[in-house]
């Protein structure tokens, strides 16, 4: 099963703040696990939203807006694409994750993964 794993922005990240080393190298290790064991297929970062743009259609109409965008919380700062057995096991991954920004970050830091499935149409319509 594949998941998708979308580490939701922070403030620091809108504000293009670098994340701190430390936490690099520390996911950076995590990443080279994940890599050797099979598992990850692909990873990537944002830019912070004021590099981007959303396009919208609302009653058959498409407007285009430029970032910056206000909801911080709602933004995707990166991802991970990983190939597991089980959702419990992407779970797992996530948590893994977090706990790397919270042990390097410390109690300032208020962060979030969303872990989701991939469609594959074989899971069409599947749940779990």
């Amino acid at each position: 099963m594949q998941f998708m794993m979308m580490v939701k922005a922070d403030p620091g990240y809108e504000a293009g703040v670098p994340p701190k080393p430390e936490l690099l190298a520390a996911i950076g290790k995590l990443t080279d696990e994940m890599v050797k064991s099979g598992i990850l297929l692909q990873t990537g970062g944002l830019l912070p939203s004021a590099a981007g743009a959303r396009v919208r259609v609302r009653n058959g109409k498409l407007t285009v807006t430029d970032g910056p965008f206000a909801e911080t919380k709602e933004l995707i700062g990166g991802y991970a694409i990983v190939d597991v057995a089980s959702r419990d096991e992407a779970v797992a991954l996530g948590r893994q994750f977090m706990e790397i920004h919270a042990a390097v970050i410390g109690t300032s830091y208020d962060g979030e993964c969303e872990i989701r499935q991939m469609f594959n149409g074989a899971n069409c319509g599947a749940h779990g």
